[in-house]
């Protein structure tokens, strides 16, 4: 004999069989009304998919002009009609790396309503150059755009995203203290580069610095808080010989209580600068070399500026000039006999006291 029903089992089958059943839920796909079997019972509902691609994993670029970042997106199967598709851009500094690190807001949009954030705020759009286009296109780049920049495509629950590193074309150079070797904190370090128009180098710059010849044997703050040094000749003043070429790390530091130099790293520029050597018909003192660069209609450069200018446009001189942190340098391209050592290079004279004669390199 059978048992009867429970009653809730009875309200679900009055509810199925009057067509009258519970709300349904979107979970990210897109269903057809068309269902497919395979003989055994088992039924299929064709669905569609969201994908989200970029056919470039990174972009590198110049300081100062613009840049797109691709994002496109599509269906599969393709659908017909316009859908609700929202976009987010998002960016995760290069030196923001670490444990703090968090993904900040670019731009928001939806349709032809869209809203940019922070620094980007009108300096960011979409480039919309064909349907599914959503890349990032950013104006005037500043020195610290450089990171991983996430295009995020919304579809009701359907959420897919994809990830392009940018990077600034540029060139690393070691900076310490006018006080001596490791006097630099971690904050002291970010602060010294930005004052010579550059930032912190994130490892991955100075990896590629190495990759390209740097070799120094003192250590100094990147931007993800460890310090480390490029050793291209292996020698026992630099970690020893029997340690292969590479960076020599000495890991994360204490960011306020330990003291190393500085790698900075100063982007590529657009060109719409020029570091030159002021002619004059005397040697200047500090004071006086300021004063000529604004009476010639510029500034007195910055070392990041000269390594920029030795790098990216040829600058080369043979005569040794203050810079505006009082340091005495000179920019050779070409090595010669009686210019510094074999290679090409920034040369450094250290920080001479001011009331010194020499020449000046001026940034206009």
């Amino acid at each position: 004999m059978l048992s009867p029903l429970h009653p809730l089992l009875v309200v679900w089958m009055y509810l199925l069989v009057s067509n009258r059943a519970f709300p349904v839920y979107n979970n990210g796909f897109f269903y057809h009304d068309v269902m497919d079997g395979d003989g055994n019972g088992e039924i299929y509902i064709k669905r569609v998919r969201l994908h989200v691609e970029s056919p470039q994993p990174s972009v590198s670029a110049a300081r100062g002009s613009n840049i797109t970042l691709p994002c496109h997106y599509r269906y599969e199967p393709e659908i017909n009609g316009p859908r609700r598709t929202r976009v987010k851009w998002s960016w995760l500094p290069a030196n923001g790396a670490g444990k703090t690190a968090h993904e900040t807001d670019v731009m928001v949009a939806m349709g032809n309503r869209h809203r940019s954030y922070g620094s980007f705020q009108g300096r960011v759009r979409l480039h919309r150059a064909a349907p599914g286009d959503m890349s990032l296109v950013i104006n005037e780049l500043h020195q610290n755009d450089t990171g991983r920049y996430r295009c995020e495509i919304i579809d009701g629950l359907e959420d897919e995203s994809v990830t392009v590193e940018l990077e600034l074309r540029g060139v690393v150079f070691p900076y310490h203290s006018k006080m001596g070797r490791y006097h630099f904190n971690f904050l002291g370090a970010q602060r010294a580069c930005e004052e010579q128009d550059s930032t912190l180098a994130t490892f991955e710059q100075l990896f590629a610095a190495w990759d390209e010849g740097l070799d120094w044997c003192n250590a100094g703050w990147l931007a993800d808080g460890t310090a480390q040094y490029p050793i291209t000749t292996p020698r026992e003043a630099c970690g020893g010989v029997d340690l292969a070429s590479g960076l020599r790390s000495y890991g994360q530091r204490h960011r306020h209580f330990h003291r190393f130099d500085a790698f900075c790293f100063s982007a590529a520029p657009k060109g719409q600068w020029t570091v030159y050597f002021l002619k004059g018909p005397r040697k200047l003192n500090f004071t006086e070399a300021v004063a000529a660069c604004t009476t010639d209609g510029g500034l007195i450069a910055k070392v990041g500026q000269l390594y920029a200018a030795w790098r990216f446009m040829g600058l080369d001189r043979c005569d040794a000039g203050w810079l505006a942190d009082g340091s005495i340098r000179y920019p050779i391209a070409k090595a010669r006999p009686n210019c510094g050592p074999s290679e090409p290079g920034v040369r450094n004279l250290g920080f001479p006291p001011l009331h010194q004669k020499y020449s000046v390199y001026c940034n206009r």
